[in-house]
């Protein structure tokens, strides 16, 4: 099968397309038959060499949308279903970015059935992070909550699931993305400064760090979208950062809500496998809304 790696660290030109083993699921595993996943800001960084690797090849992609192909022992699914999955894994020397990849069983939701697979594709990832960020955030209807970068990828799931719950969200994005942030469900929105202390809470997927501690009130909660991200609570605000992990049973909840239209997945470009350097290329020039999705 193909597969997208890197055997040596640097830009968008180090992505190879290599021809590679089929990987065959143990116990408690299944394979999947990649139909689209979408390209992350996280395989850029796997690509430049940020999380490091063994010297061999090292794969790219963490989301999938596909066709369960094959189960090992204990696995609870069937040949033919169709599913998403987070593939995690920042040294693995395969990712979801191929023809097929093998993922733990219990990291396999089906797929929503009121989308397509390049859609359903961007789901995993992101929707995980937002939702396990507002987890440990912990707030309760009617708490207020700034999510900066609001119109990207996990701030833009992050404003719909927290609207959802009750919670009142501000957006913060580029004033030109104002329309779109609304829509998800903010119901205050700034592209400049905020008031110190005027939140309860920020979720900080635009990693703005100290700056964005200030808005939250003392005793409040701050949680970073980058493991490792958040800066040393002060007044009592309490911070951490979320590490997205493989979680099928809330994957399936966040595909409940793709079909009932609490959740929106946006799609800019699709490209073909053999196309993943300029997939790279163009996100890493910035400015994308939507995702950018691969297409083996």
């Amino acid at each position: 099968m193909r597969a997208a790696v890197v055997t040596t660290f640097g830009g968008p030109e180090a992505v190879e397309i290599a021809e590679v083993a089929v990987p065959e699921p143990g116990a408690r595993q299944v394979r999947i038959k990649v139909a689209a996943g979408a390209l992350n800001p996280v395989d850029l960084a796997v690509r430049a060499g940020l999380f490091g690797g063994t010297g061999a090849a090292v794969g790219l992609g963490w989301d999938v949308a596909g066709t369960v192909d094959a189960v090992g022992a204990d696995a609870g699914r069937r040949v033919g279903e169709e599913v998403v999955a987070l593939a995690p894994g920042v040294t693995d020397p395969l990712g979801a970015h191929a023809e097929y990849v093998v993922v733990d069983a219990d990291a396999v939701a089906a797929a929503p059935a009121s989308v397509d697979a390049v859609h359903a594709g961007t789901l995993p990832l992101n929707g995980l992070t937002a939702a396990q960020a507002l987890d440990l955030l912990d707030l309760s209807a009617g708490s207020s909550l700034l999510v900066t970068g609001a119109a990207g990828a996990v701030g833009g799931f992050a404003v719909q699931l927290a609207a959802h719950r009750g919670i009142a969200v501000t957006g913060h994005a580029r004033a030109a993305d104002e329309e779109l942030v609304r829509s998800l469900g903010a119901t205050a929105f700034t592209a400049g400064e905020v008031a110190p202390g005027s939140v309860d809470a920020v979720l900080d997927a635009a990693m703005l760090g100290e700056p964005a501690l200030e808005w939250v009130r003392d005793g409040g909660a701050f949680v970073s979208a980058r493991p490792g991200g958040e800066p040393a609570g002060v007044r009592g605000v309490r911070t951490t950062a979320v590490s997205v992990r493989p979680d099928g049973a809330r994957l399936a909840e966040l595909a409940g809500l793709v079909d009932a239209g609490v959740l929106s997945l946006r799609v800019a470009e699709t490209y073909p496998l053999a196309d993943s350097a300029k997939a790279h290329a163009r996100l890493a020039e910035g400015g994308v809304r939507g995702r950018l999705v691969l297409v083996p």
